[in-house]
């Protein structure tokens, strides 16, 4: 099954007429329109007509539009230009505001251009966050009281990662009682073919567009200029664009935002605002069901149809992230520009959400080009991605008292946060576990799972005396409804089933140990368990469970003491994993990708291969098996080949010579077409 694009806020596919266009002004129309020959004056003919149908649909009026790369580019030249006529107004004796006022929640673009031009033209000007309200629009009293003393005003006319619509009308309305002469920037990227715009009717200064929001190429964007607004070019040169922004222009990209604008004015291609608003609808109502508990983050009455943006309890931002990729639904958890840094959204704190919202927050958007079909196919994942959270026990609220058959079984799993690992041990003949080393922020996670399994929790215990005097402890009774819970005294054990859990010293540290299976050593090195392999307590090939995490998932007593660097190439090229596989047909192939994510997949990854589905959380628990087979090949794959990574990374260390990942993960395997891959 195909991929569904739900992060159109971030860019979009680009149009077919878009494409055709391009490729007739490469081919054909590829005049330099400067030229005064015929095919030059052809070139300047088109890029005219595509000025003027903008023009149309802009209401531009008197004013300038110019091409350019890119509102990132637009924005540089606003501020730019309304920075440098303050300057001469200042050097001419005028007063100006002491002021350069953003909204809380612009583009990053803003502020850090604000910054940037305030500094180089030596205005030294005081850069501020005009604040928002709880619905994310501008607070029109802070505005009032600071409007007096405004220099530039940059708002946005919708956000990018709420889609909420700026009150326009009530800020112009401000500016003109106060009589305002602050310049005014309003970013209307995301209003492209969404909002009906008139510019020239406006007290707007510049607007900056983006093709590439709306089925257009990246590369090509505008810069509205109001008439009498100061302009100075940020490039100068062959005195392209009237002078007004040298350089040839991007004639395939001007081309192809023509398409886009003549299929906005014919009014037939894209969706209507109705259309979109039921589309909405339909995903909220899937969401809803999917995700039981779900907050949205943005006003529906006062947002863009076509974005939502929400957080969902008990569940990081990346989690879900990992979850809907694994269905080949795209979202994104914010900016795209902001994605990678994965810190908590700056514009949803600006609206004052409680923390866990701000970090986890998840946007999925589209365009009007969309269609009801592609809306039934990203419901019916979507709810198939709460189905695999359900069956992954990572849905706290919707978790029923009715006993999974089968469900229980033997398990280690790891949970880690902020460096810190607790482990959980089950048993499936007592349908019992023991917690070992609870940290606080993962407790809901470990009570939600127990819960789930239903199972009994025996024990909880620590390696070294617990740095929160015992507060995880006791939250995760609290969270389970129980008074109290054994513990393990020196020498003592604990039976589960036909496994026994052993507490033994080492130095001042409590080792648990499960069988000679496991030992659970918390903060010590691996090599200070050697005591231990002294005294017959563990073996070489016991596996070591830390309470840190260090990326090394696991180690041994053997691996400890050898110091292995995992030797050879560790990366298969998915172009080269057919070949691979053909030539080791025993290979195995492991996801390590979290159950839910295995579980939200449409059948199998691989065709014709047996998959194995091995969490990363649950590698520890079978390394001791594999181990036993150093010669036969496994495979890692995860979404983008980091938890892969460090799967092949932890099996070459522990003695596993032929431990493999899929570089790129799937997402290159998707990429490139392997021919075994299966979308999911």
């Amino acid at each position: 099954m195909k991929e569904i694009y739900l992060d159109s806020n971030a860019t979009t596919c680009v149009l077919p007429a878009a494409v055709a266009a391009a490729k007739q002004a490469m081919e054909q129309g590829y005049g330099n329109p400067s030229s005064t020959h015929a095919t030059g004056l052809q070139a300047k003919a088109m890029m005219d007509g595509v000025r003027q149908r903008a023009s149309r649909l802009l209401g531009v009026g008197d004013g300038r539009l110019m091409f350019n790369s890119g509102a990132t580019e637009g924005i540089q030249t606003a501020v730019l230009s309304a920075l440098c006529a303050l300057r001469e107004r200042r050097d001419a004796g005028k007063r100006i505001g002491s002021l350069l006022l953003y909204g809380a929640t612009e583009h990053k673009a803003v502020p850090e251009s604000l910054a940037h031009w305030n500094r180089l033209l030596g205005l030294n000007l005081e850069v501020r966050k005009l604040p928002v309200d709880a619905q994310g629009r501008h607070d029109l009293q802070a505005l009032g009281a600071l409007i007096g003393d405004t220099a530039m005003l940059c708002t946005m006319a919708a956000n990018n990662e709420t889609g909420v619509i700026s009150d326009l009308s009530a800020i112009e309305q401000l500016l003109q009682e106060r009589d305002a002469d602050a310049y005014w920037m309003v970013d209307c990227v995301q209003a492209l073919g969404k909002l009906q715009l008139h510019l020239a009717a406006t007290r707007i200064d510049y607007a900056p567009f983006s093709g590439h929001k709306l089925y257009a190429p990246k590369g090509i964007g505008m810069l509205y200029v109001r008439a009498g607004a100061p302009l100075t070019p940020l490039m100068m040169g062959g005195g392209q664009e009237a002078g007004l922004r040298s350089g040839t222009e991007n004639m395939a990209g001007i081309a192809a935002l023509g398409a886009v604008l003549a299929a906005l004015e014919d009014g037939s291609t894209f969706r209507s605002h109705a259309e979109l608003a039921a589309f909405r609808a339909r995903l909220v109502a899937s969401l809803e069901h999917a995700f039981p508990g779900i907050v949205f983050n943005m006003p529906f009455d006062l947002s863009l149809p076509t974005t939502l943006n929400f957080s969902v309890p008990g569940l990081s931002s990346k989690e879900l992230l990992d979850l809907f990729d694994a269905a080949r639904v795209r979202v994104s958890s914010g900016s795209a520009c902001s994605a990678a840094k994965a810190l908590p959204s700056y514009v949803l704190e600006a609206m004052h959400v409680p923390q866990w919202r701000a970090s986890s927050a998840i946007r999925l958007s589209f365009g009007p080009l969309i269609d009801a079909a592609t809306i039934a196919a990203a419901c019916a994942r979507i709810e198939r991605c709460g189905e695999a959270l359900r069956s992954s026990c990572l849905l706290p609220s919707a978790l029923t008292p009715s006993p999974h058959d089968g469900l229980i079984h033997d398990g280690l799993i790891q949970l880690c946060v902020d460096g810190q690992c607790s482990w959980l041990l089950s048993d499936a003949a007592s349908a019992s576990c023991v917690v070992i080393d609870p940290v606080a922020a993962l407790v809901p996670r470990l009570a939600a799972f127990i819960r789930c399994q239903h199972l009994t929790l025996r024990a909880i215990v620590h390696t070294a005396s617990p740095g929160d005097n015992g507060a995880a402890r006791l939250a995760l009774l609290q969270e389970l409804a129980i008074e109290q819970v054994g513990d393990l005294a020196a020498g003592g054990e604990l039976a589960m089933g036909q496994q026994r859990l052993r507490r033994v010293a080492c130095g001042a540290t409590h080792v648990y140990l499960l069988e000679q299976r496991f030992a659970f050593i918390g903060t010590l090195a691996p090599q200070a368990i050697a005591p231990l392999l002294d005294a017959g307590l563990v073996t070489p090939d016991t596996v070591l469970c830390a309470a840190c995490d260090d990326s090394s998932v696991c180690s041994t007593v053997r691996a400890a003491q050898a110091d292995v660097t995992p030797a050879g190439e560790l990366q298969l090229d998915a172009a080269g994993l057919p070949a691979f596989l053909h030539q080791h047909p025993d290979a195995i192939l492991v996801d390590v990708r979290e159950a839910y994510e295995h579980a939200a997949c449409a059948g199998t990854v691989f065709e014709g291969c047996e998959v194995h589905s091995v969490p990363l959380n649950r590698l520890a628990g079978q390394v001791s098996e594999w181990l036993q087979q150093p010669q036969r090949p496994l495979v890692f794959f995860c979404r983008s080949g980091n938890r892969s990574a460090r799967a092949a990374a932890c099996l070459r260390r522990l003695g596993h010579v032929a431990a493999w990942q899929l570089n790129g993960g799937m997402a290159m395997a998707e990429a490139t077409h392997c021919p075994l891959a299966i979308a999911a």
